[in-house]
């Protein structure tokens, strides 16, 4: 607004701050290019896990799909000098982009089903790779 040729008086009735704000931030990006908003990310608690402990918990995660997060969190714990809570762990696997998951339940092969698998494979085995081309499976989508 105010490269717009407003004053500063007309800036902050338009943005809905006060004055000296409008006048601060204007003289601070005049004159550095950059807003003090800028400083405001250095504050506040360091994060524990660091960029190297969140790729070395994706590789726990990947390693073993179906740890929780106790378990997930005890093998990171291992040999670093800081430990951290499962409720970090949470947090950081989440920003990672993991969430939890219910396994789906198959059912078991029954001894009839092994049979006939066993059958189909003994029926087809000497068929080459052009005639499996030529099959229409019904479970693709």
């Amino acid at each position: 607004a105010r490269r717009a040729g407003l004053s500063i008086s007309e800036t902050a009735a338009l943005l809905g701050f006060s004055r000296a704000t409008i006048s601060r931030v204007y003289r601070e990006w005049s004159e550095k290019e950059k807003i003090s908003s800028d400083e405001w990310q250095l504050c506040g608690r360091k994060c524990l896990v660091d960029v190297r402990g969140q790729r070395r918990m994706g590789r726990l995660v990947q390693d073993d799909r179906k740890a929780t997060v106790t378990q997930i969190t005890t093998c990171y714990n291992q040999g670093m000098q800081n430990t951290i809570s499962k409720r970090t762990t949470c947090g950081t696997l989440k920003k990672m982009g993991y969430s939890s998951r219910r396994p789906y339940r198959v059912p078991l092969l029954s001894a009839k089903n092994r049979k006939l698998r066993l059958q189909f494979t003994r029926a087809h085995r000497n068929w080459t790779i052009e005639v499996w081309k030529n099959v229409a499976w019904s479970d693709k989508s």
